[in-house]
């Protein structure tokens, strides 16, 4: 059943933006190159605003790149917040990412240190736009999205399903993730109660890189016998590996306390799911 809310979405094409627009009735699209009085004229009638803009993380950062990636989160939720503030919006809802928080200790929405990389300062720049925000506003940390039809695991999927998957290095690094359901259902549940603040959207049960792809291997019958060096990625994805590489162990606190209960908090229960999915297409 869809949720009967009128939501305008940044990032409508992205693998969570095609995804959310199957759960509400009516979704109006915005779009980045929208003027402030575009978006304004969009917003009539809408209820909810989630806020999703941002060009894809994963790929080779150089110095225009970075500059790609902060103007598409910076420079647009700067936009969308002065019309939303000028609109009759009750709710906004913006992203953020997990890669605000240092690596190698465990985190929640309580810490008051963020790491000192580009990736936590993009984060932090894109969150202390939104809370320019007049309306009730959230901010959800994204964990790394896991579903059938894009985010992480499609990029992971072929190497596996050939038999090439393996670790990243030591497998030790700490994955924090979500299952694409769940997250969808955390959207709900925050426009449900209106809650604000900041929200992990992350599974309670953080995995090992090795976990993971041992769990990952099973579900897809194959072997994980070949590891990805680490330099390997460097080489691919330069400064933008440590996307894949560096260990956040982040819990989801608030949203625990809120009452949200997941479907999918193991990783095993999660991706049997989306590969049952994917076996029946």
């Amino acid at each position: 059943m869809k949720d009967d809310y009128t939501v305008a979405i940044t990032g409508s094409n992205g693998f969570i933006g095609k995804c959310l627009q199957k759960i509400f009735k009516r979704v109006v699209a915005l779009n980045h190159n929208d003027s402030v009085d575009m978006m304004l004229k969009k917003l009539k009638g809408v209820d909810v605003v989630i806020n999703l803009a941002g060009a894809p993380i994963v790929k080779r950062w150089n110095k225009k790149y970075k500059k790609v990636l902060y103007k598409s989160r910076i420079e647009t939720t700067n936009k969308l917040v002065k019309a939303v503030n000028q609109s009759d919006v009750k709710y906004f809802i913006s992203a953020s990412a997990i890669g605000i928080y240092p690596s190698d200790k465990a985190y929640d929405e309580t810490s008051t240190e963020y790491g000192d990389d580009f990736l936590a300062k993009l984060c932090i720049d894109w969150e202390a736009e939104a809370i320019k925000c007049s309306k009730d506003t959230a901010i959800l940390r994204l964990g790394v999205v896991l579903g059938k039809d894009g985010g992480a695991l499609q990029k992971m999927l072929l190497p596996f399903k050939l038999g090439l998957g393996g670790v990243i290095g030591d497998g030790k690094m700490i994955t924090s993730w979500i299952d694409i359901s769940d997250l969808l259902s955390i959207y709900k549940f925050l426009i449900a109660k209106r809650a604000v603040g900041v929200y992990n959207a992350v599974s309670p049960h953080p995995v090992s890189n090795r976990v993971f792809t041992k769990a990952l291997g099973k579900a897809l019958n194959k072997p994980t016998f070949i590891p990805l060096p680490i330099f390997a990625l460097k080489l691919i994805y330069a400064q933008a590996s440590s996307v894949l590489t560096d260990s956040k162990e982040i819990y989801p606190t608030r949203l625990k306390e809120l009452g949200f209960k997941y479907r999918y908090d193991t990783i095993d229960k999660s991706l049997a799911s989306i590969l049952a999915q994917d076996n029946r297409q």
